[in-house]
């Protein structure tokens, strides 16, 4: 990689976005953010990151949230002792396509650290606007389908998810026509073991309680459901054209080996690593190169055991869920995954039972009519509209 590369983080006050910024902090010689992008729920943090990094653009999503950055970046510039003259106030872009804007602005790399799938229309502007985009918002990709792979030029598209960027890096070990499957592994979540019936009582808070990832309180749900893990099933065939019967998931509750590839000779590669995102975002921001000293490597000198298991899809039909949506594709993953933002806000809010996500999300795409393929985001967004209206009269109704 030559020079610095400049790169625009999307969702910078979020799990990814703050990691993202450590690891540009931590290479300045490498890489340079020039932009931020954020929901404009936490202003103080995003006001700290854009003047730590000395930014030339913010966006924020929520209009009314462009007076109070101001006010924290006056603030911020304060608590550093900073006169009015030793500093510059980014530009501000404000409103709910900000974060759209701002990714087709000039730089190397896009990340997309957004959560759900209003990270679509943000990474479809920077792709056509020819950036790399390091995608780390599965959903974008998942309910855009062909749209996002249409727009994408060869190697534009570069995974941030561990289980992507694991396969990613097994499939430097051969040519693509000796690719025999994909194995994503998956940690099991908090409820690893349990039969469907022990699912019934879960609470919020159980939900929550990852037992081997940091994540947000979407992404962590989903890790309990497993939708996560079907999301990134539909997300594998999409980045790397694997027909979904040739893509398997195994449980390893360790989060040691990140995903496999099995070559047609028998031979599988695995990418082992601790468990840990900034390695992940950083080989994507640096991406095809690896930066130096990102994480602490596996201790070989201290004694592990590593477990592998079949998927209970007895307990957690939410993979198979997933593989069927994708296979039917058109907008069907996109249906799933507004069904499941849906079902897992009720859930949040002691409106759903645990085990009720994913029936929701079931019932959604039985009813579902034929809304056809997709040919712009307008019509994603009706077949997400009809979803999330669907899945709303089942909850109100019980």
């Amino acid at each position: 990689m030559d020079g610095v590369r400049e790169v625009t983080v999307l969702g910078s006050t979020g799990s990814i976005g703050r990691q993202a910024v450590a690891v540009a902090q931590q290479n300045p010689d490498r890489l340079r953010i020039t932009g931020l992008a954020a929901g404009g729920g936490d202003v103080a943090r995003l006001a700290e990151q854009a003047l730590s990094l000395g930014v030339r653009t913010v966006a924020v999503a929520k209009a009314t949230a462009a007076q109070d950055l101001q006010l924290a970046f006056y603030a911020a510039a304060s608590q550093r002792g900073w006169s009015r003259g030793e500093y510059a106030l980014p530009e501000i872009l404000a409103g709910p396509r900000a974060a759209e804007e701002l990714a087709a602005r000039p730089a190397d790399v896009v990340l997309n650290g957004i959560t759900g799938s209003i990270g679509l229309r943000p990474t479809l502007a920077a792709l056509q606007a020819g950036r790399t985009v390091a995608l780390a918002n599965k959903e974008s990709l998942v309910v855009g389908g062909e749209l996002v792979t249409a727009a994408a030029a060869p190697g534009q598209l570069v995974p941030v998810d561990s289980e992507h960027s694991a396969l990613a890096q097994c499939l430097r070990g051969g040519h693509r026509s000796e690719v025999a499957r994909l194995v994503l592994t998956a940690s099991g979540g908090p409820f690893r073991g349990r039969t469907a019936a022990e699912l019934a009582d879960v609470t919020v808070e159980q939900a929550l309680a990852h037992p081997t990832w940091a994540m947000g309180p979407v992404v962590t749900i989903n890790s309990a459901t497993l939708v996560n893990k079907g999301l990134e099933l539909i997300e594998a065939h999409l980045l790397f054209d694997v027909p979904f019967a040739d893509i398997d998931v195994v449980v390893h509750p360790q989060s040691i080996v990140h995903s496999m590839v099995t070559f047609a000779d028998g031979a599988t590669i695995a990418q082992a690593s601790p468990p840990d995102m900034r390695l992940p975002i950083a080989l994507a921001l640096a991406w095809p190169d690896r930066l130096p000293h990102v994480q602490p490597p596996l201790d070989w000198s201290a004694a592990s055991t590593w477990e592998f298991a079949p998927l209970d899809d007895e307990a957690f039909p939410a993979v198979a869920l997933a593989r069927s949506a994708g296979e039917t594709a058109g907008v069907a993953p996109a249906v799933y995954n507004a069904a499941n933002e849906e079902a897992v806000a009720a859930f949040r809010a002691g409106r759903l039972p645990f085990r009720g996500i994913v029936d929701l999300v079931a019932r959604t795409l039985d009813d579902a009519p034929d809304l056809g393929a997709p040919t712009c985001v307008e019509d994603v967004l009706a077949a997400e509209g009809w979803a999330r209206r669907h899945a709303g009269s089942v909850i109100v109704g019980g």
